[in-house]
C-alpha cells in the first residue's frame, strides 16, 4: 500500500467526488486512481483497461467503470486529457507539476517538457490582450527523433 500523504489527499478528493456524484467507493475505481497516480504514462481509457486487467486479475474491472471514472475524474479537474481526435484521448493525473507536450504524430510518443520562457511569454501575450490566464495547455505536434530515423512520414 502507498504511504505518501499527497496519495492519500489524492484519494480522499476522489472519495468526495463519488459520494457527490452518488457513486460508490469501490477497489476496481481505488485501482484506476492509484495506477495513474503511480505511473508518468499517458493511459488511453482501453488501455488503463487492459492494465488494471493484467496487473489486478482478481478485480472484475469492466471497460465502462473505466470510461465514467476517466470522465468524472476530468469534469472535476482530477486528471487532464490529451485528444487524439478519432483515437481518442489519453489521460493523467492533474497533481503533477504544471507541463507541456510534445506529440509524434507517427508513434504517438508523448515527451513531457518544461520551458519557463514559454510560461512566461504566455503570461506576457495574455496581459497583451487584457486577458487573465487561469490556465492553458500547449500541445507541440511532429515527427520524433525514432521516427525521423527510420524514415516514416508523419500523418
Amino acid at each position: 500500500m502507498i504511504e505518501n500523504l499527497e496519495y492519500d489527499a489524492i484519494l480522499e478528493q476522489f472519495k468526495r467526488i463519488l459520494r457527490e456524484n452518488g457513486l460508490k467507493y469501490t477497489k476496481q475505481r481505488e485501482v484506476l486512481i492509484k495506477t495513474l497516480y503511480n505511473s508518468d504514462e499517458h493511459f488511453t481509457p482501453e488501455k488503463l483497461y487492459l492494465y488494471i486487467k493484467e496487473q489486478y486479475p482478481e478485480l472484475n474491472v469492466g471497460i465502462a467503470t473505466v470510461y465514467r471514472t476517466l470522465n468524472l475524474l476530468e469534469e472535476s479537474e482530477m486528471v487532464t486529457s490529451i485528444s487524439f481526435g478519432t483515437q481518442g484521448k489519453k489521460f493523467e493525473l492533474a497533481t503533477k507539476p504544471h507541463h507541456d507536450h510534445m506529440i509524434c504524430k507517427k508513434c504517438g510518443l508523448i515527451v513531457e517538457f518544461e520551458d519557463q520562457i514559454v510560461e512566461k511569454r504566455q503570461l506576457g501575450i495574455a496581459k497583451e490582450h487584457g486577458f487573465k490566464l487561469t490556465g492553458h495547455m500547449m500541445q507541440l505536434y511532429g515527427i520524433c527523433e525514432s521516427c525521423s530515423k527510420n524514415n516514416i512520414k508523419g500523418r
